[in-house]
């Protein structure tokens, strides 16, 4: 028999998911080790492998593929950890990150201070060097300023350089000499060049993401490597895949070479999880997918079956943070997951995230040394975990801790512990209601008519009120909630995503041009597939797309191609008609007298991984169905107070079985808590559903 693993590493658990050829079979978690990262790895595999009667290198050695995520990559550019850079630009624009592209979401705001660049000034340098916008050289490149420039590079000790050239897209000769000139001077020198990476049309997103996955090289490609390593030493002899933002894998020489796909990719795993478990109920076309883990609350979109993506993925801020320029999922991650800390503002008002305990010293109740209250301590104390039975019974919370941190707080608002519990968790819920609104309501799609899929180890503490908030009826709880990105790895194909820049305006539609450009990217595509052909895949699929806009918009949609050129009029009015259909979908409105701008084209080839297909649960309850015990739970004065929740273990419950709230049920990586207004059915597969009552 064989397996597949897939890890996401996450900013408190790390989550180990093994299956085989039937479906996922064991969920292991271990806390992660900020500092030494397969600690946390071999940790999860481990409790994984347990399950199933194995050791860690019994298991690694009958598994043929791995799959890998990590939110290193990410929380590194947050926490300005990267690799020292420098930034090679064209003489007279050294200014594009700092300027960004303007934008402000409060613009009446005057007390926020201008962002900082993502590489400082005064490690960005100026390359005498032009080329024109049709790719014609105006000004030769000054190879001896280059050699100058590196010679102060390597000085001051940079270890990664980006090198963003005005109009390299058109023309890449000065880009290329320049990386040829960075290899011959600082040999073994990590550098990215942004028209290998990214070669779009819009300076700033180029070479933001230029600068990003530059930054990202030394540290991940260490940590990639040291992962291989590591696996190899513990009996695992199989291809390693990692997860990446487009929403797939890929295979971890080309993640190497382009570590900025791992930025945000255990994320953008979840809604390919939840659209995987919503097809398997039949619950829909529509759905709204969240991951609630210790650190961050993280919110994907599928429509019309799709997952949605986007090329505006902002880390941090919108515009105040930093843009990633690449098209990835779409999801809107916020501070708001089991370890939010909760605190009081300089007016006195309530505040969850979003900072967090993360792992370590983590809340309060984990007893390793955490003294602020988080959400996890406030569902301790309202009776909604079970302090013995967390993770399966593997780790014993520290109830005692809970309720003196909670009511440390309480003390300082005028409640009692069990109402600034209540609080803390209605704050958090705000929070992420918020969230879900910015990636349904402002996108055109009304969250009641979606299915709410909810993933996460702290999922299922408050995803009843925040669904109920938004009018949403139905919520699917996959048993598998409490690794729900890990999960998604599972479902995931290998995906690749090529770029190309062609304006073409359809007043005077330039054919020869575009599908040149079309056929650029189609042999791009067939080269990618004869690669994987040598890995033994043959099951492909490709797509095509163009962004485009209104003549005289500045921003462009999304649109799709039929086919994979535009050989005539016809179809030219085929890809005008999905635009106009796309920009009313999206803005409300469209304008069929206006021509269209087509800015930047993509091609994208997915090749499907052999994956299991689960089968129904089977099992006939033969007695009747009782709790294990009742425990004493808070759910506000409007549900009287404390109650009597009924307690159930995932393990007793079997299809059919209906469960009237107020209950709870603890699985071993997560804990649903049934709502008085709720009612949780067992799914045919084994999955919770849980209807909301208005």
């Amino acid at each position: 028999m064989t397996y597949r693993i897939a890890i996401d590493t996450g900013g408190t658990f790390t989550d180990a998911v093994v299956a085989d050829a039937s479906g996922i079979l064991a969920i292991g978690k271990a806390l992660t080790d900020p500092e030494r990262n397969f600690v946390g790895v071999q940790n999860a595999i481990a409790d994984a492998a347990g399950q199933l009667g194995y050791a860690m290198r019994e298991l690694l050695a009958q598994t043929d593929v791995f799959i890998y995520g990590t939110t290193r990559a990410t929380n590194a550019i947050v926490t300005q950890r990267t690799a020292r850079t420098a930034m090679l630009l064209t003489e007279g624009f050294p200014d594009i990150l700092v300027y960004r592209q303007g934008g402000k979401l409060n613009p009446h705001q005057l007390n926020v201070d201008f962002p900082q660049p993502y590489i400082p000034r005064r490690l960005t340098f100026e390359v005498p060097e032009r080329i024109g916008a049709e790719g014609d050289i105006i000004k030769p490149l000054d190879e001896a300023r280059v050699v100058d420039i590196l010679a102060q590079l390597r000085a001051a000790q940079v270890q990664a350089i980006a090198v963003c050239l005005l109009w390299s897209i058109a023309n890449p000769a000065h880009e290329r000499r320049v990386g040829e000139l960075i290899a011959t001077h600082l040999p073994g020198l990590p550098y990215t060049l942004s028209h290998e990476l990214n070669p779009i049309l819009r300076e700033y997103p180029r070479a933001s993401s230029t600068a990003i996955d530059a930054s990202l090289k030394p540290l991940m490609q260490e940590q990639l490597r040291l992962l291989e390593q590591n696996l190899a030493q513990s009996g695992y002899s199989g291809d390693i895949l990692v997860s990446a933002s487009v929403g797939g894998v890929m295979h971890v020489e080309d993640m190497i070479e382009r570590p900025i796909y791992i930025v945000k990719s255990g994320p953008a795993m979840a809604p390919i999880a939840g659209l995987s478990y919503a097809a398997l109920e039949a619950q829909g076309d529509n759905v709204v997918v969240v991951d609630t883990g210790g650190t961050t609350f993280d919110v994907g979109l599928v429509r019309d079956g799709r997952v949605t993506h986007t090329s505006e993925t902002w880390l941090g801020e919108i515009y105040t943070g930093h843009l990633l320029g690449m098209a990835s999922v779409d999801v809107r991650s916020i501070g708001a997951g089991g370890g939010s800390i909760a605190w009081l503002d300089a007016g006195g008002l309530l505040r969850v995230g979003p900072q967090s305990a993360g792992a370590r010293p983590g809340p309060a109740c984990y007893g390793l040394g955490g003294g602020a209250p988080t959400m996890t301590d406030a569902a301790l104390v309202l009776g909604y975990l079970n302090p013995q039975h967390f993770l399966g019974g593997k780790m014993t919370l520290d109830a005692p801790a809970a309720q003196r941190v909670v009511a440390a707080l309480a003390a300082q608002i005028g409640k009692s512990a069990e109402d600034t519990a209540l609080a803390i968790i209605t704050v958090a819920n705000e929070n992420m209601i918020k969230a879900i609104q910015e990636i349904t309501v402002k996108e055109g799609l009304n969250p009641a008519d979606s299915l709410l899929v909810a993933g996460g180890g702290a999922a299922g503490l408050n995803i009843v009120p925040i669904a109920r908030s938004l009018g949403m009826r139905h919520v699917l709880i996959p048993r598998t909630a409490g690794a729900l990105s890990a999960c998604g790895a599972h479902f995931s194909d290998i995906l690749r995503e090529f770029n190309a820049s062609s304006f073409a305006s359809t007043a005077n539609f330039d054919y020869a041009t575009v599908n040149a450009t079309l056929a650029t990217l189609q042999a791009q595509l067939d080269a990618f597939a004869t690669t994987l052909r040598r890995r033994g895949l043959r099951d492909f699929q490709q797509s095509m797309s163009v962004e485009a806009r209104y003549a005289g918009q500045i921003w462009e949609l999304q649109v799709a191609l039929r086919a994979t050129s535009l050989p005539d009029a016809a179809a030219l009015q085929e890809l005008i008609d999905d635009f106009h259909a796309e920009h009313e979908r999206v803005f409300a409105v469209r304008d069929p007298d206006n021509s269209l701008e087509c800015i930047n084209w993509r091609a994208r080839l997915s090749a499907q991984l052999p994956r299991g297909v689960q089968a129904p649960d089977s099992r006939q309850r033969s007695h009747p169905l009782q709790p294990r015990y009742l425990r004493d739970s808070h759910f506000g004065s409007l549900h009287a107070e404390h109650t009597r929740a009924a307690v159930y273990y995932g393990e007793d419950l079997m299809p059919g079985d209906c469960l009237t709230g107020p209950a709870i049920i603890e699985e071993p990586t997560t804990t649903i808590v049934v709502y008085p207004y709720c009612l949780a059915t067992v799914t045919p597969y084994g999955h919770y559903l849980l209807e909301v009552q208005a």
